[in-house]
């Protein structure tokens, strides 16, 4: 005889959880979990019932996350069904078609977030794509069991695109047990890796197997474009410079002279790779492998334009008020190297520091230069990679002029 099938898993939250949750908060922590009917296992649907026994969410579990349940649906209660996955994929696609054009035919840039996880309903799930190599890189194991889903999806919109999967160090292990290994090639084929896509014209290569994060920085595209406005005429140093993103921008903006210091012989390559791709651009381009931090306080020379944008400083909230400092230590370091009428772009990546508290990190380092100074402007998230809550908000850029 047939086992009776198991009954849907329900979630009863603390009262702070509940109240998160109406505000539209994407997130339950293990703590606020403060009943559950069974046991789970990663990628069940799970229901969230309010203290009257009402529907409140549903979303994607995960018991070996302390981040124990990624809210998919809030609100009325609803049926995840065929329709509902692809009406969610298609607002994602719809909103990037307005930045970009359509996938297949984007205008001038080809690389881009498609799809930015809990901001566009698709919690710890993102999709950047690369020319016609789509890159899903999932931060939970409740992903493993919609693969499959999420590939048919992508199939029926992008059928012409290879799809490559990336993961998380965390989640590594259990995707090995399920046959999924980081850098996989899911669907198609990558002819060649790295990949060269289009941003704003400009041609660059991503690592879409074993590169950082997805195989470039998509997210600073529009600061990129800022810099090359500023650009010419001017001398340039671009610290951290990983690929030289914003080295090329600010070439094609007209600098005579572009410098790319990073500590990563590999990182610097690429951006030799980038230039070679792009012959168009005359500027003399120096690379120059150091410790930017020593670099900047032990060798002399003036600069017109200094990029400061470090990998995070703070990867955890005790490491947060550290991170403040040296951010400051940073932007003093930098504004040093900058000739009269220099500027200065600073950016940080780092959740865990707010965007108030980097930027008067960085005005109280050009106060402290005693050079007359004043402020262009500060940013935020790229529209492609939008932050729909507080946990979301990481980037953030200030631009100064000094005297």
């Amino acid at each position: 005889m047939p086992s009776a099938p198991r009954p849907r898993l329900r979630l009863r939250v603390t009262a702070a959880a509940e109240t998160h949750l109406r505000a539209g908060h994407p997130w339950v922590y293990e703590g606020s979990v403060r009943e559950q009917n069974r046991e789970g296992e990663a990628g069940e649907l799970a229901v969230i019932y309010d203290r009257r026994d009402r529907f409140l969410a549903i979303g994607l579990y995960d018991p070996a996350s302390p981040l124990r349940l990624r809210v998919l649906h809030a609100g009325s209660p609803v049926t995840l069904d065929d329709t509902w996955w692809a009406a969610r994929l298609d607002s994602a696609f719809v909103r990037r078609e307005a930045l970009f054009g359509p996938v297949a035919s984007p205008g001038d840039t080809d690389g881009y977030r498609l799809v930015n996880g809990e901001s566009d309903g698709w919690p710890g799930l993102v999709i950047d794509r690369y020319a016609g190599v789509l890159v899903i890189k999932l931060y939970t194991a409740a992903w493993f069991p919609h693969l499959e889903r999420v590939l048919g999806l992508l199939a029926e919109r992008c059928p012409e695109c290879a799809v490559v999967l990336r993961l998380s160090r965390n989640i590594q292990e259990a995707a090995r047990a399920t046959g999924l290994l980081d850098g996989q090639v899911l669907a198609g084929e990558v002819l060649q890796n790295p990949v060269v896509f289009h941003e704003s014209g400009i041609a660059f290569e991503a690592d879409v197997l074993r590169g950082q994060k997805t195989g470039f920085f998509l997210d600073q595209r529009e600061n990129r474009r800022r810099v090359q406005d500023l650009s010419r005429g001017r001398r340039v140093l671009n610290a951290f410079s990983f690929s030289g993103g914003f080295s090329l921008y600010a070439a094609r903006g007209g600098a005579p002279e572009v410098v790319s210091l990073d500590i990563s012989a590999h990182a610097l390559q690429s951006a030799e790779h980038n230039f070679a791709l792009n012959p168009a651009l005359t500027a003399h381009h120096e690379t120059v492998q150091a410790d930017v931090f020593e670099w900047l306080t032990q060798t002399t020379g003036d600069f017109n334009l200094v990029i400061l944008d470090p990998p995070s400083l703070a990867r955890r909230e005790a490491e947060r008020a550290g991170a403040i400092r040296a951010y400051g230590r940073l932007a003093a370091d930098g504004l040093r190297r900058l000739a009269p009428g220099g500027i200065l772009v600073s950016a940080s990546c780092s959740a865990h520091v707010s965007a108030e508290e980097f930027w008067d990190a960085v005005r109280a380092a050009a106060d402290r230069s005693g050079r007359q100074w004043r402020e262009l402007r500060t940013t935020r998230h790229a529209p492609d990679h939008h932050a729909t809550f507080p946990e979301a908000e990481y980037l953030k850029a200030i631009y100064l002029q000094l005297d």
